[in-house]
């Protein structure tokens, strides 16, 4: 299936959750306590604790948005 990563598509096995977008997308596990990033699923932000258990319909639109320091 295709779905809209950051207005870009992706292609990913049907019932994948917006965790495997996240390992793909960032390469780091929805659980690591490092990954400094927010996920909304068409427009709806989608809290952390439920990424492995939602899944990405297609033609979903994911936006990504990592937090970054400085100023």
């Amino acid at each position: 299936m295709t779905v809209t990563v950051n207005g870009k598509p992706h292609d990913y096995a049907d019932g994948a959750t917006v965790a495997d977008v996240i390992l793909d997308i960032t390469g780091h596990a929805h659980d690591d306590d490092q990954l400094g990033v927010a996920v909304a699923l068409d427009a709806a932000v989608v809290p952390r604790s439920r990424w492995a258990s939602t899944p990405v319909p297609e033609d979903a639109e994911i936006e990504i948005i990592t937090a970054m320091q400085g100023g």
